[in-house]
């Protein structure tokens, strides 16, 4: 039994196209940081956090594109909490997303800012007002509602790409196998924090979903796209962990910049300017698209009922969404300044950002259990995604408290204003009967 219909959608993009953007949306910011920080956590022991996260997001990604052929909607994981446990999951998904961002865009603007300090010396101050200005940027660039296009997205992923297969190109022959000794200088134990701040660098896979329509054929498309996708990032994940570790030795925990210094030793000192200049770039395109996702998402909650009304303005089609866009950067500055101003670095911003992903896997995994016909490859992507979801959550451990308590607020706010509620969504708190193909092409109640 197939999971969707063949028939094409109308849409326009391919199973190639597809896995393009798949990588563009996996393969961020994060692996320009999070090799170091796996690396400080866990010892050449992060490379099997590296391949556990391979591994479970397999039936994560081949379980999205399954909720995504045969519900292609725009909404993506809301849509789906939607059909499957109305309005309330629905809700908590959008909070979860949004709230996400500004500790992510926080993190993200300091990773950047890390490799112009390592370039230009300076240390945390250099770092923080890097940092600074690329929020001031983005946040300006967005009110003014210039958007980075698509195909510029698609240049910045194919100059991420480009950067990490030079990066292991050059440094791989100055490798050292001695590096790998001790494997496990924490113990076993510290592979399991190590994943959870991996967790950053391989949430995406839901993303595509909000473009399922867009396919010429979601059905056959969607999950070819994800195959190849988890293939190729796994693949270049493995390889820049690997890379290092093995030639950065014992330097790598202490790396702000580990491409930079992999490159510096491929090419020498002056390459670290090359990499800050293709970091600084591609911080900026994933936060353009961290705040213009975020700042639309809140018109929408505020425009639903899920958020003050207040926040509804430019949740129409051409309108800019400012007072939206207007609190995630307040809320990103906040969060930049409490980690600078403490000391504590990026790692609690990156275990916020991925507990609250990992609070959104699980209940689209949920959905999934609940949408997905039996029998279907969809439904056995599901239930095998459960046990990814369950490691995951262990992972997160003590983070997962602030996607409880989002969960918490967005109940609440919801509840204090059921007058608010819209029409529709109350009539979508039923899950709506789920459609079987049949073998003659046509849908019926399961």
């Amino acid at each position: 039994m197939s999971d969707a219909k063949t028939e094409p959608s109308g849409g326009h993009l391919t199973a190639v196209q597809g896995t393009a953007m798949y990588v563009g949306a996996v393969l961020g910011t994060g692996v320009i940081a999070l090799p170091a920080l796996a690396a400080e956590a866990a010892g050449p022991a992060s490379l099997l956090a590296w391949l556990a996260l391979v591994v479970l997001s397999a039936p994560l990604a081949a379980t999205f594109a399954a909720l995504g052929a045969r519900y292609p909607d725009a909404g993506g994981v809301a849509t789906y909490a939607m059909k499957a446990f109305g309005h309330r999951a629905s809700a908590i998904v959008g909070w979860c997303f949004y709230l996400a961002v500004p500790p992510g865009a926080a993190a993200a603007a300091l990773f950047g800012g890390a490799y112009v300090s390592a370039a230009l010396g300076g240390g945390t101050t250099t770092t923080t007002v890097t940092a600074t200005g690329l929020m001031i940027v983005v946040t300006a660039a967005n009110a003014l509602g210039l958007r980075v296009t698509g195909r510029l997205q698609f240049m910045l992923a194919g100059l991420l790409v480009t950067m990490l297969l030079v990066a292991v190109g050059l440094s791989l022959p100055k490798a050292e196998s001695a590096n790998l000794e001790p494997f496990a200088p924490h113990g076993w134990m510290a592979i399991a924090p190590a994943a959870a701040l991996l967790v950053w660098s391989f949430a995406g896979w839901e993303a595509i979903t909000h473009l399922a329509g867009e396919f010429r054929h979601p059905a056959r498309d969607l999950p070819r796209a994800a195959a190849a996708a988890v293939v190729i990032v796994g693949g270049l994940y493995l390889l820049v962990a690997f890379a290092v570790i093995t030639v950065l030795g014992d330097d790598a925990s202490g790396s702000d910049a580990p491409l930079g210094d992999l490159m510096a030793r491929g090419l020498g000192g002056d390459a670290r300017y090359l990499a800050a200049g293709a970091a600084l770039l591609l911080t900026m395109g994933a936060m353009n698209a961290y705040y213009a996702g975020a700042a639309n998402l809140g018109a929408a909650l505020g425009r639903d009922g899920a958020l003050p009304v207040w926040f509804a303005r430019g949740s129409v089609a051409g309108e800019v969404p400012r007072r939206s866009l207007a609190l995630v950067s307040a809320l990103s500055f906040l969060a930049l300044f409490a980690v600078v101003l403490t000391g504590l670095g990026t790692k609690p911003l990156v275990l916020l950002t991925t507990g609250s992903f990992v609070a959104v896997y699980a209940i689209g995994v949920a959905a999934a259990v609940r949408l997905l016909p039996k029998g279907t490859k969809g439904r056995g992507s599901a239930l095998c995604a459960i046990v990814a979801v369950v490691a995951l959550l262990v992972m997160a451990g003590l983070y997962l408290l602030w996607p409880l308590a989002v969960a918490g607020a967005a109940l609440l706010y919801l509840r204090l204003n059921r007058h608010r509620r819209p029409a529709e969504a109350t009539a979508g708190d039923a899950p709506e009967p789920l459609l079987e193909t049949t073998a003659d092409g046509r849908e019926s109640g399961s």
